[in-house]
């Protein structure tokens, strides 16, 4: 009998998975089976000479969080948005926002993140991509982004957006479009997050939250056009939201979605926090 190894480790061994994240997620969605018998745990030891198996076809993304994105870009129509943009990508990770906008076309994406060795080797390698690591999108100089962008997507853990919207702002062209997710997890208060123990099932604190974050976005005269659920949920099981609009310097329609005055908004707000179809896909890397 050689080494035995966890599940998720031997997958990426055997090539069978770019990375544990990855694995992790094979895995949790039922497609890994070990002696034939479908395989539940990536902490589970498997022996070398076990038959260890993948199902079923790749995931379409490099993490789950690209499925956010295209929901967005789908629901609202986006694709010539997206197609030919230069792209920020604030709060990058594995990656699943910037692969998800350069399969649609996008010519170009800055994808950036607080940590480092974060980025799935695909994007790495892409030269159409600008990582840019280690870096804090509260405090960051916006020169340092690089020129400024046509369309910001946004996927921040551990910070409010309310935080960024500043750097957002000033790294985008005037009048450029945003795509921002809101975590209500990560928006929520202290006492609101623990008492659910990390997750918030309360339609009025998503009701607040999605109030708060627009209300900072009016602040800054940017133009909220859209309000939708995210098609999936936070790979802690968490409801999310998706929010589009434009910076400041432009209120001009987005694939025919116009501006939203704080009336519409309260009435979109109360319909998305009320009528919920969201997918709860495995979990796994967001």
């Amino acid at each position: 009998m050689g080494a035995r190894r966890r599940l998720d480790t031997e997958l990426v061994r055997r090539g069978l998975a770019p990375s544990r994240e990855r694995a992790q997620a094979d895995i949790a969605a039922g497609r890994v089976t070990v002696g034939g018998a479908p395989a539940t745990k990536a902490s589970r030891m498997v022996d070398a000479s076990e038959a260890v198996l993948v199902h079923g076809p790749p995931p379409k993304f490099v993490s789950r969080a690209g499925a956010k994105l295209e929901g967005a870009v789908e629901h609202f129509a986006l694709q010539d948005i997206v197609a030919g943009a230069r792209v920020l990508d604030a709060g990058a990770s594995t990656g699943g926002f910037t692969d998800c906008v350069l399969q649609y076309g996008a010519s170009e994406v800055v994808a950036v993140d607080v940590g480092h060795n974060q980025l799935h080797e695909k994007l790495e390698n892409d030269p159409r991509v600008h990582s840019i690591e280690r870096t804090n999108l509260r405090t960051v100089d916006p020169a340092q982004l690089g020129p400024v962008v046509d369309l910001v997507v946004g996927d921040l853990s551990f910070i409010s957006l309310s935080l960024v919207l500043d750097t957002l702002g000033a790294a985008a062209a005037p009048g450029a479009v945003y795509v921002l997710l809101v975590k209500p997890q990560f928006e929520a208060g202290r006492t609101e997050v623990s008492k659910g123990k990390g997750i918030i099932d309360n339609p009025l604190i998503w009701r607040r939250v999605l109030s708060e974050v627009s209300a900072a976005l009016l602040e800054r005269n940017a133009a909220i056009m859209g309000v939708m659920v995210s098609p999936i949920t936070g790979s802690d099981g968490n409801v999310e939201f998706i929010l589009l609009g434009r910076f400041a310097g432009s209120v001009d329609p987005i694939a025919g979605h116009s501006s939203l005055d704080r009336s519409s908004l309260d009435a979109t707000f109360d319909l998305v926090t009320g009528c919920l179809e969201v997918v709860a896909l495995p979990g796994g890397e967001d």
